[in-house]
């Protein structure tokens, strides 16, 4: 022991927990100890079952011991991993198994997110080994154990991963499958697919093959159809034997039939032309940080489907693997983005950082490609994409992505100038952000209609791609208010807001095909002189409360979708979600 001892919650965040400010802003090292008594019968039987130790995620850089053998290390934060710890545990019934976790969260310029520690040497100024930790994203680097922590088992012949492609027309649906058992070559595996009465519409044997559903549910986006996100389950069971004894594992994934396409002017989900609607958010909260919280998650979803939004971008991360439950059953579309964002110093487009950045993707794709809420990926957030090692990290990187998932469309979201960006030419959907009126001519709200409706011509002419407006947005301190309207008050959120929609609502008739809000709610960042306790961009604050521009947008998504859907009038009106 070298340091302080503290209790910890998990699944959080450790910096908000306390009232020591050098733990707001800890970089390093720390460790996490706990004991466990594991059933006896994990621990017998003959062919004994594999124990494992799955961690959602944790930020940023893991080493993991039982008992004190080293069990596993994993380089990046919002993804998960585990172990297989049998041989440790297994020898030692009625011993508690001691998990001890060291978890650094230090960022360099050749993780992901990049960042640099600046060592601050002027002595006059600065105390001795004095350094920052400098990042180039705007949101607090909150650090430690964010997700769930489980122990679970299997036989030791057992289904080890499962993928799922579908395609459809109106009357039959293809459900494909391949399926990857570990620990034998002698098994045999069967697979049934459930609607949601339970009743067995397909069935199949075998690794792969195609399973046929005449009349199929399609798996819709909320507001596009009355019964959204329609998900059958399909159970997968295998058998085996293994030291003579009979060893079954059975496994149901939810399946959700749908489709996507992407032509010069529009994105279709299931042939029917899809506008994104939505938001971009953050797993950010008072006190928990980053910690996964399930009332904080379901408030919001409420305050979702209560706005009318039908999709989200993951900026600027993937999320728990909950929040992805919830959007595969609520039909909320997802752009699921991984944690490439502040790429923007030279040596972080280097081989080393692409190594790693392949890796992500390959572990973002394995955790999420059977999901139908994730429609495209996202390989990185405002890069710096004008550089010129840009155009090779970009081309391959999406290349790996697509080359792991044929199936989706892949984007990354730029800030560059059309003119300029490497990267764009190897993207499916051009994503836009730009603050026009704010970080540009800051004030001046008048700008707006010519310096947008130039934005969207000058990237179509150039790319003939479907554009989405993936950010835009003003801060707003709640309760301050001004009329006319200036920056920081409610009204002028509202204001740049509503000159964004009325270039939207001109454009969305020929290739702009998204706009999302920057942000839902207000998050926390690094301090600085124009961050007032955080980013104030939310049309919720912090405490998910509404602003003004919350309604506006309330209004204008209801609107939008009642345009554009065939719902029955009962779930067209605003009742749905008051």
């Amino acid at each position: 022991q070298t340091g302080p001892v503290i209790d910890m919650p998990v699944p959080a965040s450790f910096n908000d927990l306390t009232q020591d400010p050098s733990l707001e802003n800890y970089i390093g090292w720390v460790w996490y100890e706990k004991e466990v008594l594991l059933p006896p019968r994990w621990l017998q039987g003959d062919p004994p079952s594999r124990v494992l130790l799955r961690f959602g995620s944790a930020h940023y850089y893991a080493m993991v011991w039982v008992n004190g053998v080293p069990v596993v290390e994993h380089e990046g934060g919002h993804l998960p991993f585990e172990a297989d710890i049998s041989s440790i545990v297994q020898g030692s019934p009625g011993v508690p198994c001691r998990v001890t976790v060291a978890l650094n969260n230090t960022l360099t310029p050749h993780t992901l997110p990049p960042g640099s520690i600046q060592y601050m040497s002027d002595k006059t100024r600065y105390p001795k080994n004095y350094f920052v930790q400098n990042t180039r994203f705007d949101f607090f680097n909150y650090a430690g154990i964010h997700r769930p922590v489980v122990l679970y088992t299997t036989p030791s012949v057992y289904i080890d991963d499962i993928t799922v492609t579908t395609t459809s027309s109106e009357s039959v649906a293809m459900v494909q499958y391949q399926v990857v058992v570990v620990g034998s070559n002698l098994y045999s595996l069967s697979l049934s697919l459930r609607d949601q009465e339970g009743k067995v519409v397909a069935t199949g044997d075998g690794p792969a093959g195609e399973l046929k559903v005449l009349n199929p549910n399609l798996w819709w986006p909320y507001l596009m159809h009355e019964n959204p996100g329609y998900r059958y389950s399909l159970e997968v069971k295998m058998q085996a034997q293994a030291a003579g004894a009979l060893l079954e594992d059975v496994y149901t994934l939810p399946v959700g039939i749908r489709t996507v396409h992407v032509t010069s002017r529009q994105f279709l989900i299931n042939g029917s032309p899809f506008y994104f609607h939505g938001v971009n958010k953050h797993e950010d909260a008072d006190i928990r940080g980053k910690g996964f919280d399930w009332p904080l998650v379901m408030k919001d979803f409420n305050l979702l489907r209560w706005l009318g939004a039908n999709s989200f971008r993951t900026s600027h991360y993937p999320y728990a693997e909950e929040i992805m439950d919830l959007c595969d059953a609520y039909g909320i579309v997802v752009i699921d983005e991984c944690p490439g964002v502040g790429i923007k110093m030279p040596e972080s487009f280097g081989n080393k950082s692409l190594q790693h950045h392949l890796v992500v993707m390959e572990e973002l794709i394995r955790r999420d490609k059977n999901r139908p809420s994730v429609v495209m990926w996202s390989v990185a957030n405002e890069p710096a994409s004008e550089l010129p090692p840009a155009a090779a990290y970009f081309k391959t990187v999406i290349a790996h992505t697509k080359a792991l998932d044929p199936s989706r469309p892949v984007t990354f979201v730029t800030d560059a100038n059309y003119a300029l960006d490497r990267g764009a030419p190897y993207v499916d959907v051009i994503c836009v952000n730009s603050y026009f009126s704010w970080y540009h001519d800051p004030g001046h709200l008048e700008v707006i209609p010519l310096q947008l409706t130039t934005q969207f011509e000058n990237w179509y002419k150039t790319y003939q791609k479907p554009i989405i407006q993936s950010e835009y947005g003003a801060d707003s301190v709640p309760g301050l208010h001004s009329d006319p309207p200036l920056m920081f008050s409610e009204e002028y959120q509202k204001a740049m807001l509503q000159e964004y929609h009325s270039v939207f609502d001109k454009k969305r008739k020929e290739y702009v095909i998204g706009e999302l809000i920057w942000n839902f709610a207000d998050f926390m960042t690094n301090q600085g002189t124009t961050r007032v306790l955080g980013n104030k961009k939310g049309i919720f604050t912090r405490q998910r409360q509404p602003k003004s521009a919350a309604f506006v947008l309330r209004e204008r998504y209801w609107k939008i979708a009642n345009e554009s859907s065939c719902l029955p009038p009962i779930i067209k009106s605003h009742n749905l979600f008051l």
